[in-house]
Formats: structure tokens, C-alpha cells, sequence
């Protein structure tokens, strides 16, 4: 399979088969370690992403996705709703299993050598993202522009 298909990805019969990021050292980790992405390549917890069919108050649709989300900005836990158009663009695999997100310093660096099932794209201002699959679970990857690489605001003109 292409590493850009996007046909429905079934779990790998062997858990190991899947690529792991480039860097990672990794073969079990035990009940009390974290993930090994955010111990060793300091990966973020960002938010876990559920699909719903359920219509929710205060939903933003991103229609070039054909996606409805919320919740992000309200949960303490980082907990988003997708509800998704019947011709949403989004690969099956995100429309149907829940994902869990992890913010990254180079969204690049961090695809390498895996399965992408949603290109990077930019959903909205400052935000860079794409999704890739590892044993059958989707995994968004985000980054942030920073402030500091943001264009300072001009003034209002007759300010």
C-alpha cells in the first residue's frame, strides 16, 4: 500500500510492523512510563478526537472538510467531537475511529517513514497538521507557528 492511499488501513496482524518515528528506541514499555513519543522525542498531548453523528451546540464547521467540531476550547481534557458530512474528503479511518492528537516541533521531521493517511495541511491560522495511522488507530500530528514567528500587527489605519 502507498504511504498516500486512501483505502481503509486494517491493524497490522504483527503490532510491530508499523513504522515508529524516526529516532524512537522502543520495544515495551512498563504500566507506569509514559508513551515513549513524549518521554524520548517530547511529543505533546494535544487532544483525543472522537467521531460522532450527534448534532452539539456551538459546532464549527470547516467546510473544505466537510467536518463540524467542538468541544477543544471546553474540555479540560482535551476532548474534541468531529461530526462529519456525508461527502466529507477525510479518510474513512478518521471519520470512524476515534484519534489521539500530540503537538510536535517539526511536523516534517515527525512524518518521516510513516503511513500518512491526510497530508499536512494547514486547518487554520498559525496550525499545521496530518494524520497517520499506526496499528489501525489514526494519530494526528500538529504544530504551531509561535508567536514570535507571527507578522506583527499593524496598526488600525488613523491609529
Amino acid at each position: 500500500m502507498s504511504k498516500a492511499s486512501s483505502a481503509l488501513i486494517e491493524p497490522a496482524a504483527n503490532p510491530v510492523s508499523d513504522p515508529s518515528p524516526v529516532g524512537l528506541r522502543f520495544i515495551s514499555r512498563l504500566n507506569h512510563e509514559p508513551p515513549p513519543v513524549t518521554a524520548q522525542l517530547g511529543w505533546r498531548y494535544h487532544h483525543v478526537g472522537i467521531p460522532s453523528t450527534v448534532v452539539r451546540a456551538g459546532e464549527t464547521h470547516l467546510k473544505q472538510f466537510g467536518l463540524f467540531v467542538v468541544g477543544f476550547s471546553d474540555s479540560p481534557y482535551g476532548i474534541e467531537w468531529m461530526r462529519f458530512e456525508p461527502n466529507s474528503p477525510i479518510h474513512e479511518l478518521i471519520r470512524t475511529v476515534p484519534h489521539v492528537a500530540f503537538e510536535v516541533d517539526d511536523l516534517d521531521a515527525a512524518l518521516e517513514g510513516q503511513t500518512v493517511i491526510h497530508p499536512p495541511g494547514s486547518p487554520s491560522d498559525g496550525v499545521r497538521s496530518a494524520m497517520i495511522v499506526h496499528n489501525g488507530a489514526p494519530v494526528e500530528l500538529i504544530s504551531f507557528r509561535s508567536e514570535e514567528h507571527l507578522a506583527p500587527a499593524q496598526p488600525a489605519p488613523g491609529a
